[in-house]
């Protein structure tokens, strides 16, 4: 017998076992735009959209980061999916856009059934929760450039506005209202800082039990990333009048904010006016971390960002608390003085 594909390290059969498994997973998310199945080369979806005026595709990607990790060291790899669907989704309905479909790549050094199945299943409750469709992806196993044990997932959403409706910041003025949403936790941002710190520095383990954390160390930083995706959608569907959203992902408050910015006007966040989940109190303590890093590495308690008139922001968090949301104004847009996010 000669040399085969499989003695240097990919299996072609059971990629093609991968496929048949995961396959209804993914159908089971399909709307009636999705045309072909799970398998094809490239994924059919339906681009008419006769209930916009002027549909406008809006298109993102992103990846879950060395959050990955911690899955890897804990052994368990059915929330990861999540992560990497609302990184990419929070990123597109800051526009306004709604989710249509989503495709997924993961990289792996040796292809395990069992573990890759159940990332598949994270990325198919990832988009229940975010309403659009798992109709594609790929796997590929890199033997030699990945450890057998790792893996890595990258993955890209599409959405649709109407041109007249895409939420882009221009609006804003000063005295508007400054939302905030809550985040599940620590999201998928900052993890190279606290695996430093936690597993590096402290010599915790995934199994450590901290004071004021209801779970294992290992289990709250596994939380997954929140979606706001249905949420959002609903608010902007209710014809409440959203000027600015701002999806707080890597670069925290002070990067992310002045995205949505006019360049004449600055966020004033009241600091005092959110709950500090008890990680991030942690995390600063524990690496004696400034608060600029902090606000500037992590969403802080914060995942979402909303920005209305005054006079419109009950309704807005009314709206957004009757889809299961915890909303509640953070802060004031005001004049841009040289700083352009304020957190005092």
């Amino acid at each position: 017998m000669g040399l085969s594909y499989k003695d240097s390290g990919v299996n072609i059969q059971a990629g093609d076992r991968f496929v048949k498994k995961i396959a209804p997973i993914a159908s089971a998310t399909f709307s009636e735009r999705v045309i072909t199945g799970i398998g094809g080369f490239g994924a059919l979806f339906s681009g008419a959209f006769p209930e916009y005026e002027d549909p406008i595709l809006v298109a993102g990607t992103d990846g879950v980061g060395t959050k990955l990790k911690i899955a890897q060291m804990m052994g368990k790899h059915d929330t990861v999916g999540i992560d990497a669907v609302a990184m990419c989704v929070n990123d597109i309905v800051v526009s306004g856009a709604k989710p249509l479909f989503f495709l997924d790549y993961i990289a792996c050094g040796r292809l395990d059934e069992n573990v890759l199945v159940d990332i598949v299943k994270g990325l198919a409750e990832g988009c229940g929760q975010a309403g659009l469709s798992l109709i594609g992806g790929e796997t590929a196993e890199h033997p030699d450039l990945m450890a057998p044990d790792d893996y890595d997932i990258a993955g890209f959403a599409v959405g649709v506005a109407d041109r007249k409706k895409i939420i882009d910041g221009r609006g804003i003025v000063k005295g508007d209202m400054i939302i905030g949403l809550a985040s599940s936790g620590i999201h998928s941002n900052g993890y190279s800082l606290v695996r430093k710190l936690f597993f590096e520095m402290k010599h915790y383990s995934v199994d450590t039990r901290l004071a004021d954390l209801d779970d294992t160390l290992g289990s709250v930083l596994l939380t997954p990333t929140k979606i706001y995706a249905k949420s959002i959608m609903n608010c902007v569907a209710s014809g409440e009048r959203v000027k600015g959203l701002v999806h707080i992902t890597g670069g925290g408050f002070y990067e992310n904010i002045p995205r949505v910015m006019p360049k004449n006007r600055a966020a004033r966040i009241e600091r005092g006016s959110f709950y500090l989940p008890p990680i991030f109190s942690i995390i600063q303590r524990e690496g004696a971390i400034s608060d600029r890093e902090m606000f500037t590495t992590f969403n802080m308690g914060i995942g979402m960002m909303l920005v209305c008139a005054k006079e419109d922001a009950d309704k807005v968090i009314k709206n957004l608390k009757s889809s299961g949301e915890s909303a509640r104004i953070i802060g004031s847009i005001v004049e841009n003085a040289g700083e352009p996010v304020q957190i005092v």
